[in-house]
């Protein structure tokens, strides 16, 4: 068995640096909270190339002090942690001390820094973990890092990269977390030289709401804010009507850090459970706080992952305050006020003057008026017969008595001889025999009707009864035939493109797969913020659909769950679920019955995601259910 030793130390940085950085986003997310954390007031952050040739991150914090420049840069090296009962209670973003030494373990680092009130600050230059001289410089208040070529020495990480536009949109979705996280700190990122992200640094989570995810999503925000024993929660969520198509939209924060956290992400949609239509998901920006002591942010390298000591306490106090929040968006004071009844408007006497002006209505042989009838004592004239009157090619007045009282006056022009002899040409026209229709054979089921305007019920001739949900079976007849032709799929071209702003992750699976997407009909280019301009659309997808449809796509290319082959099935999913008859829709009795036989031929058993189209219960079940077997 081999001795066992120590690693050398750039071996251990090196090992480090695999479990810190992973990509230009983890670089810029370990050295912005390290800013934030010292205090500053406003960050800019620069990168070339997705971050992975230049990278520079500037804070207006307090500083380091020259003599502490070379030590800031050793493993396990920190100012925020001095005991072990600190662990307990920690209160800051960056704690480990191991991202400075990771970071220059694989790059070249030189990092510039003046405390408040100095009157000049010091620079040192890193390359691959090792440290040269600090030297007096002139900067700033605060510090400037510079990061340039990641990975220059692990050649092997640079396969795993991606696409620049997709590690940048990666380093966009860590700029916009941090900056909904401190709503205070004003944020710029700058990418190739170009702004795309500026927050104002208010204070306000509204307006680094608007400037970090858009004005359309800003605009369909609900606040709340309420508590539950220690736990607080305030922030933003979306009205009913503003669902999205992915979870991408929910951010949470726990005591200013981002988080990703199946127990908020449940109490979030629980609390919106029969608000939403079926597929949307509900979009948030909410700040959980509670006591240091309650949480633990130490169980995962990237502390996006944390652990409550009481799941119930934050998981009520989460679900309440949403749930109060939409039950007040119906309360009646929150609606706008009822317009006064037409009737109610008006006195009497205009009522009597209104109802008494006639209201005359041209008709195509005649016109017609309608004036409140008035009663009277003597008998009305007889209206003289239609067949004598126009026998004299005359036109004729004729008063009928109609609803509510009124009588009704026809004007009435009889046909001209001209028209009479065109008439009665038409009626003398020989007439064809009618083609004889081959008696068709029974069928052997009986469609019953249909239950909750969703379920076919049918008999065949065995006595069983059958349910089929006629949204599942159609849906699978516009996949089957979708996929039986052989032709590819075609693209249109939009006449104004499409913008489609999704989450940063989303964002940046998509540009990664620009051009899988328009083998299949997405012709889409980056529009900078995390936003996707769509140009073409397959042919079968309505313009409607597309925005909701590409987010799926992005959703599940995120995930991992589709490969190139996979996209083509996924887009007929979506289109056979989109053009498939509707749960809820009056359905004519043909089309049911359409339905039916495609179900009781055997040709259709399964959605396309798998889910049964019918039930079958035989005579034997139904009477055991009544106790009569």
């Amino acid at each position: 068995m081999p001795r066992i030793q120590c690693l050398p130390g750039h071996v251990a940085d090196l090992i480090a640096a695999g479990e810190v950085v992973e990509r230009p986003a983890s670089v810029v997310k370990e050295l912005l909270e390290n800013a934030m954390d010292a205090g500053a007031t406003a960050i800019v952050v620069e990168l070339e190339r997705g971050g992975l040739t230049y990278l520079r991150i500037t804070d207006n914090g307090c500083g380091i002090a020259p003599d502490e420049l070379p030590t800031a840069f050793l493993r396990h090296a920190t100012s925020k942690l001095r005991t072990a009962e600190d662990l307990a209670a920690i209160g800051t973003l960056g704690f480990r001390g191991e991202a400075l030494a990771a970071i220059s373990a694989v790059s070249r680092v030189d990092i510039f820094s003046r405390q408040k009130g100095a009157d000049a600050g010091a620079m040192l230059h890193l390359e691959g973990g090792v440290p040269g001289e600090v030297t007096e410089a002139g900067c700033p208040e605060g510090t400037t890092i510079c990061v340039r070529d990641l990975f220059y020495n692990t050649p092997a990480r640079m396969k795993f990269m991606k696409k620049d536009s997709a590690e940048a949109a990666a380093v966009g979705g860590i700029v916009q977390h941090l900056a909904l996280s401190h709503p205070d700190i004003s944020f710029k990122l700058i990418r190739d030289g170009a702004e795309v992200l500026h927050t104002p640094g208010d204070g306000k989570l509204l307006s680094a709401i608007y400037a970090a995810m858009g004005r359309d999503f800003a605009m369909g925000l609900l606040p709340i804010d309420g508590s539950g024993g220690e736990v607080r929660v305030q922030g933003f969520v979306t009205k009913p009507l503003n669902g999205h198509g992915t979870r991408g939209r929910q951010v949470f924060f726990v005591n200013g850090r981002f988080v990703k956290s199946q127990l908020l992400q449940a109490a979030l949609e629980e609390a919106y459970r029969n608000r939403l239509l079926k597929g949307k998901f509900p979009g948030c920006v909410v700040h959980i706080t509670l006591p240091a002591d309650m949480v633990d942010v130490n169980v995962h390298p990237a502390k996006t992952v944390v652990k409550f000591v009481s799941d119930k306490a934050v998981f009520d106090a989460f679900y309440y305050t949403v749930r109060d929040a939409l039950d007040g968006e119906n309360k009646p004071e929150a609606l706008a006020p009822r317009q006064e009844s037409f009737y109610q408007s008006m006195t009497v006497q205009e009522y009597r003057e209104k109802a008494a002006a006639p209201v005359e209505t041209k008709k195509p042989l005649g016109s017609y008026t309608a004036r409140p009838a008035v009663p009277s004592v003597s008998a009305k004239p007889a209206v003289p017969a239609v067949h004598d009157v126009a026998e004299k090619g005359k036109p004729f007045t004729a008063t009928v008595p109609a609803r509510d009282g009124c009588e009704v006056t026809y004007h009435i022009t009889p046909p001209s001889v001209q028209e009479k002899k065109v008439v009665q040409a038409a009626v003398e026209l020989p007439v064809e025999p009618v083609q004889q229709k081959l008696e068709e054979k029974a069928a052997p089921w009986r469609m019953v009707g249909e239950v909750l305007r969703t379920y076919i019920v049918c008999e065949d001739e065995e006595e069983n009864l059958w349910l089929i949900d006629k949204h599942a079976a159609h849906e699978r007849i516009r996949f089957d035939a979708l996929k039986a032709d052989p032709q590819p799929l075609m693209a249109q071209t939009l006449l104004a493109p499409l913008t489609v702003t999704l989450a940063p992750e989303e964002s940046a699976a998509v540009l990664e797969n620009l051009d899988m997407l328009r083998r299949f009909g997405f012709a889409c280019e980056d529009f900078g913020d995390g936003t996707v301009l769509v140009r073409e659309v397959p042919s079968d997808i309505r313009t409607g659909d597309a925005a909701s449809t590409l987010e799926e796509l992005a959703q599940k290319l995120l995930l991992g769950r589709i490969d190139p082959e996979g996209v083509r099935d996924e887009l007929f999913h979506t289109m056979a679920c989109k053009s498939a008859i509707k749960a809820g829709m009056v359905t004519d009795k043909a089309e049911l019955a359409a339905l039916v036989e495609k179900v009781q031929s055997g040709e259709i058993k399964y959605c396309p995601h798998g889910r049964p189209v019918a039930v079958k219960l035989t005579k034997y079940e139904i009477e055991k259910m009544f106790k009569r077997a």
